[in-house]
C-alpha cells in the first residue's frame, strides 16, 4: 500500500529559529570539538559542562543527515525533530545556539565519546547495547518502521521476513542501526545487506537498482521522498514483533555517561515540554503526531531491555 506524502514545511525550523535566536550554524568537526574544555569533566574546579556551554553560548551537536530526525537544511542549518528539541531545551537552559557536525551514523557515538560534540541529536533509539556506551535523555519521540521501494512494490516487500524468504532480495540499512539488528534477527543474511552511512546513500542505491528496498523509519522515508521525489513509495508502517512483544523503539538525545548533571537538567526540561505540549509542537512541523509522543516508558526500562 502506497503511503501518501503529506504537505509539510521543509526546512522552516532552521530558518525561523535561526533568525529568532541570532544564528544556528553548521560547525565543522574541528569547531565542534572546541566546545568541551580539554580534560574537563563535570565538577572540575566547580565548573559544570552546562556552565561552560552557557559561557561559550552554544552547544555542539552531532547528527547523521536523516530527514526529518536530524539533518542540514538548504541554508546550511541543523534541522529536524531532534535538533529542534535540542535547540529548545538548551535555549531553556541558557544556551542560545546549537552548532552541528554531520557524520555517518556509525560515527555518532564514537564522535560523542571523543568529545567532538556534546550531544547527539539524531533521534537515536535507546537500546541496552547503546546504554552501555552513552547516556540517553528520557524519550522524545518514536516512529514505526517501513521500507522505501520501487513504485508499485514489485517484490511485495512488507517485512524483514520477506528478505529471509527470498535470498535474491537486497536491503540497504544504516550501519549500526536498530534496523540492522532487526534484519539480523529476522534472518536477513549478511550478503543480502548493504550497510550504508546515511539516508541519501540508501536512496541512491535504490535508484541505481543495487538494492530492492531501504529500511528506515516510516517518517524518514516520507520526508526523503518528498525532498527528492522519484518512482518510489513507502510501504505500510509497522512495529516489528519479537518474542511476542511489539518493538516500539524510542529515540532521545544522547550524552556522555559522565555528564550526569547536564543530563538531569535536560530531562527536567523535557518533562516540562511533555507536560505543556511543547514537545508535540516541536515535532509536528516534521510529521510527528501525538501518537509519536513518549508514553510512560522510561529510559531506564529501555536500557534494561
Amino acid at each position: 500500500m502506497k503511503k501518501q506524502v503529506p504537505a509539510v514545511r521543509r526546512g522552516a525550523w532552521g530558518r525561523r529559529d535561526a533568525l529568532r535566536l541570532g544564528g544556528v550554524g553548521l560547525a565543522t568537526l574541528g569547531l565542534a570539538a572546541c566546545s568541551r574544555v580539554d580534560g574537563g569533566g563535570e565538577g572540575e574546579e566547580g565548573a559544570s559542562i552546562l556552565d561552560r556551554l552557557r559561557e561559550q553560548g552554544f552547544v555542539a551537536v552531532g547528527l547523521a543527515n536523516e530527514i526529518p530526525f536530524g539533518f542540514v537544511d538548504d541554508a546550511g542549518n541543523p534541522a529536524g525533530q531532534s535538533p529542534a528539541v535540542a535547540q529548545a531545551v538548551f535555549e531553556e537552559l541558557g544556551v542560545p545556539e546549537i552548532q552541528a557536525s554531520s557524520v555517518s551514523w556509525d560515527g555518532l557515538i564514537p564522535g560523542l565519546n571523543a568529545n567532538r560534540f556534546d550531544v547527539i541529536a539524531a533521534g537515536m533509539f535507546i537500546t541496552p547495547e547503546r546504554c552501555g556506551q552513552v547516556a540517553f535523555s528520557e524519550p522524545t519521540a518514536t516512529s514505526p518502521e517501513a521500507f522505501l521501494v520501487a513504485e508499485g512494490n514489485p517484490e511485495n516487500i512488507q517485512h524483514f521476513t520477506d528478505f529471509a524468504d527470498n535470498s535474491d532480495l537486497r536491503l540497504a540499512v544504516l550501519n549500526a542501526s536498530v534496523e540492522q539488528s532487526y534484519a539480523e534477527h529476522f534472518g536477513v543474511t549478511e550478503d543480502q545487506m548493504e550497510l550504508i552511512p546515511d539516508q541519501t546513500t540508501g536512496y541512491e542505491l535504490l535508484e541505481a537498482g543495487r538494492v530492492d528496498a531501504v529500511s528506515m523509519l516510516s517518517v524518514s522515508h516520507t520526508y526523503l521522498l518528498q525532498d527528492r521525489g522519484g518512482p518510489f513509495e513507502v510501504t505500510e508502517a509497522f512495529f516489528p514483533e519479537i518474542d511476542g512483544q511489539e518493538e516500539k523503539g524510542w529515540g532521545g538525545l544522547c550524552f556522555r555517561q559522565e555528564d550526569t548533571q547536564l543530563l538531569e537538567e535536560v530531562n527536567r526540561v523535557i518533562a516540562e515540554f511533555k507536560e505543556s505540549g511543547r514537545l508535540l509542537e516541536l515535532g509536528e512541523e516534521w510529521g510527528f503526531t501525538e501518537a509519536d509522543l513518549p508514553d510512560d516508558t522510561t529510559t531506564a526500562e529501555l536500557c534494561e531491555g
